[in-house]
């Protein structure tokens, strides 16, 4: 059994996906989202298989949320997509599994045979964002999207991800791996990432650092990442 979710903002896009699955018995559909943030979450308790992701939704398209994932947890995807010139040759030129809107049905037959031969993830870097201009984040029951240039820094504990702005803070469930290799936030320490810009002074101790951000947060700076902090902000 493959099992799949389905990820398109508009609701009759995933009820056609959803309907063209019914038809084989050896596709399970875990799960309908609407959006990068619930689809996020979805992957990471779910892990399913296989995703049907549209790339053009609003404020995290497709493309970033792959970006987004764990090398480790990556499923197989199937991108879909209204034609975009640009973007299909770039598919065909990889070998990348797409369909096009509206889905025709012989295609897309012909696209599940295709991952039912070969289910392993594909090598996508070609098409993903190199950088993430935009992170998923949540509050409570609050789903939220913060620009990666607002962020100060990421600090991880026992009680999750936590990304602090200047004017507060929420939660991702992105890992700090990803965040590291994935945006401009430099590794201060093994549980903090910090921005550069958000620096506003910096106070050598004997374990190695602490900064201070604009916004007047502490941030510890371990002997291990010192001197490529103190490099990166110019100072020898």
């Amino acid at each position: 059994m493959i099992r799949c979710l389905i990820i398109d903002d508009e609701p009759f896009a995933r009820q056609e996906v959803a309907d063209l699955l019914e038809k084989h018995a050896d596709i399970e559909v875990l799960a309908q989202c609407g959006n990068a943030i619930e689809a996020l979450q979805h992957i990471n308790r779910l892990k399913p298989d296989l995703i049907f992701v549209d790339i053009q939704m609003p404020r995290i398209n497709g493309m970033e949320l792959i970006a987004m994932l764990n090398p480790e947890q990556m499923p197989r995807a199937v991108f879909i997509t209204a034609f975009d010139e640009y973007a299909v040759k770039a598919f065909d030129n990889n070998a990348f599994d797409y369909l096009l809107k509206p889905i025709d049905e012989n295609r897309f037959n012909q696209t599940l045979d295709k991952v039912r031969t070969n289910i392993a993830p594909q090598l996508l870097a070609p098409i993903l964002p190199k950088q993430l201009a935009h992170l998923p984040c949540y509050s409570g029951s609050k789903l939220k999207v913060i620009t990666t240039a607002d962020v100060e820094f990421i600090v991880s504990d026992v009680g999750g991800i936590h990304v602090h702005c200047r004017n507060g803070f929420s939660h991702t469930h992105l890992t700090l791996k990803v965040l590291e290799e994935k945006t401009a936030l430099f590794r201060c320490h093994k549980q903090y990432l910090i921005s550069p810009d958000a620096i506003s002074e910096i106070e050598i101790t004997d374990t190695g650092a602490d900064v201070t951000t604009h916004s007047g947060a502490k941030v510890p700076v371990s002997r291990r990442y010192l001197k490529e902090l103190k490099q990166l902000l110019g100072f020898q």
